[in-house]
């Protein structure tokens, strides 16, 4: 990387480019960038931080990209009719997609960490980063949400951590193919399941992706992964593979005696080489954190880290922000922000939730209509299949900033669907009508969960919701 360079990050607030453009200003490089939604006046705050830490903001009209000798770092879903690319295509300045500026930046590190999966990502991630961190490895970490560990007063989106240039760990996206990019040490694949591509791609996408690591570290619980832990021992590489399962002595890193606590999850890890079991305690909740657990500490097992020592330090990781948190409680009524947005980001989340008895008010704000209508039948039945019969689901619009998209399926599609399944959902206009419809049903004991994805002001929302409670 060109470390005198000026980059133009276009999008700069969104989840994914605000911590790469931190990371590539702390290598020196200068930074500048727009928003869509610093034009629009939205999350205020977080463009205030990023002028306070030294980044010149401009419109996202084109008129901050002016020289050649810019480059221009744009999102995957940025399209040429927006203001400066047109305007970088004018001057002759370069144009980077973010997957393309990360993964040189991943790949050029000596030793390195892919968390690629449907879903887990950013919470292993986090496990992860935490773990090295701990144990003074110093990594330099991108991670795609906020890691509450490194965050602080002066470091409120800490969703990147500035390290040494030896050890790099990142959250690898694979709904836009930039996975096929990224050349780990270690390959970590939490899951794969239907989401934003067909399985047929999906299988190919994550199969190089592990072929390409020197350590592959593999969920036996799901039949994708497992399938790709056989794959590769038949192929000769079974010294390679590190496996973890829930409940599965077979798998190298297992779990048993599963219990949910107040506010987490404690376990037995076992591990199959030495036969060593240890009791473990995590303060995040859920089975499907536990599994998240697992892999985590595969990958750094991979990197020679002692186990004792990351499983302790598992103790005190204090999540990801938008990962089943907990806003607060008002007269009886919690209120819970969450990431989940896809059919198993939404089973684990309810799955978690049912451990412990309460009605649930489930706000979902779709992050698209393309997903809505890929997964109508996985939406439904997922909502359908874990809502108890009190529970009940309201809808507004799926989240649309403009552009072209199939728009044939909605929210009232999916309402619809879990209704004629026999559970209680509505689909409303807007998501203030669906706050106010929440804050008439609320009554102590029942637990509000606000969930959904690529909309900061969720977390707004959420906290407005618990004030009016």
């Amino acid at each position: 990387m060109n470390q005198d360079a000026s980059y133009f990050f276009c999008g700069i607030g969104g989840s994914g480019m605000l911590p790469l453009a931190m990371i590539v200003q702390a290598s020196g490089a200068r930074i500048e960038g727009s928003d869509r939604a610093l034009d629009q006046g939205r999350t205020p705050d977080k463009f205030a931080w990023l002028r306070a830490h030294g980044v010149t903001l401009h419109p996202q009209d084109g008129s901050g990209v002016t020289r050649p000798d810019q480059i221009i770092v744009a999102t995957g879903a940025v399209e040429d009719t927006v203001p400066d690319i047109g305007a970088a295509r004018r001057v002759g300045a370069t144009i980077k997609t973010r997957p393309q500026l990360l993964s040189e930046l991943f790949n050029a590190a000596p030793t390195s960490v892919g968390v690629a999966g449907t879903s887990g990502k950013s919470t292993i991630t986090g496990m992860v980063a935490w773990m090295l961190h701990s144990a003074g490895r110093a990594p330099t970490v991108m991670n795609g949400a906020v890691m509450k560990n490194f965050a602080d007063a002066d470091h409120p989106f800490a969703s990147a951590v500035i390290g040494g240039p030896d050890l790099f760990a990142a959250e690898v996206d694979e709904s836009d193919g930039s996975i096929a990019r990224y050349d780990p040490t270690v390959a970590v694949v939490s899951n794969i399941s239907l989401d934003h591509k067909s399985m047929e791609e999906l299988r190919d996408l994550f199969g190089g992706f592990v072929r390409r690591a020197s350590k592959a570290v593999l969920n036996l619980d799901n039949p994708e992964t497992a399938a790709l832990a056989q794959a590769l021992v038949a192929e000769g590489r079974g010294a390679d593979v590190i496996t973890f399962a829930l409940g599965n002595s077979d798998a190298d890193l297992a779990a048993h005696d599963l219990k949910p606590t107040p506010t987490g999850m404690t376990f037995d890890l076992v591990e199959r080489a030495t036969g060593d079991r240890r009791a473990v305690t995590l303060n995040v909740p859920g089975a499907h954190n536990v599994a998240n657990a697992l892999a985590a500490l595969g990958a750094v097992r991979a990197l020679g880290v002692d186990l004792d020592q990351a499983a302790a330090s598992l103790e005190t990781f204090a999540g990801i922000k938008r990962r089943m948190e907990v806003v607060g409680m008002r007269n009886g009524v919690t209120v819970i922000d969450d990431f989940a947005h896809n059919p198993d980001k939404i089973a684990a989340s309810l799955k978690t939730l049912h451990a412990f008895d309460g009605r649930l008010l489930i706000l979902f704000q779709p992050h698209g209509f393309g997903p809505l209508k890929l997964m109508q039948s996985e939406f439904i039945e997922g909502f359908a299949g874990l809502m108890r019969p009190d529970d009940i689901l309201l809808m507004p619009e799926p989240v649309y900033y403009g552009g072209t998209t199939d728009r044939s399926v909605g929210s009232e599609d999916i309402a619809a669907g879990v209704r004629a399944a026999g559970r209680q959902a509505q689909a409303l206009a807007d998501r203030a009508a669906c706050g106010d419809r929440i804050v008439e049903l609320a009554r102590a004991g029942d637990r509000v969960i606000v969930m959904g994805a690529r909309d900061d002001t969720l977390s707004s929302f959420a906290a407005e919701l618990l004030a009016r409670f």
